[in-house]
């Protein structure tokens, strides 16, 4: 048995050499869940209600890298730009800024720690073994 490293997964092997399992695995598929069901959440109250702005628009944005980052595809990728979202929205747009910097900060772990054994990202780009 042999490991095989196929071209098109090198750049997120080289950021998680392992994809966790077990509790810390759970731990992280919690910690995506929440994530995305909060910024779920957060762009259907603000789909409700309001007229269109373009707070409205960013919140939609950050709801779809919330639902990628839930089944965990491109989980750095949308980590990041779930943290600058709501970075942004905390900076610019009035009000309570708490639930956006802990949105960022959500989105910012989940891309610096990885997807976890639970994801998209597992299944695309976890270790292979081929039998010869």
């Amino acid at each position: 048995m042999r490991t095989c490293f196929p071209k098109g997964d090198r750049v997120l092997r080289r950021l998680f050499s392992t994809f966790a399992g077990g509790w810390p695995g759970v731990g992280l598929l919690l910690q995506r869940m929440l994530t995305a069901a909060l910024l779920v959440w957060l762009a259907a109250i603000n789909l409700t209600g309001r007229s269109f702005s373009p707070g409205v628009v960013l919140q939609i944005l950050a709801a779809f890298a919330g639902l990628l980052l839930l089944v965990g595809l491109w989980t750095p990728l949308m980590g990041g730009l779930v943290a600058a979202i709501e970075l942004w929205i905390a900076v610019t747009q009035p009000g309570n800024p708490w639930i956006p910097i802990l949105l960022a900060t959500l989105g910012g772990t989940a891309a610096m720690i990885g997807p976890g054994a639970w994801s998209i990202d597992a299944r695309l780009f976890g270790r292979k073994h081929i039998e010869t």
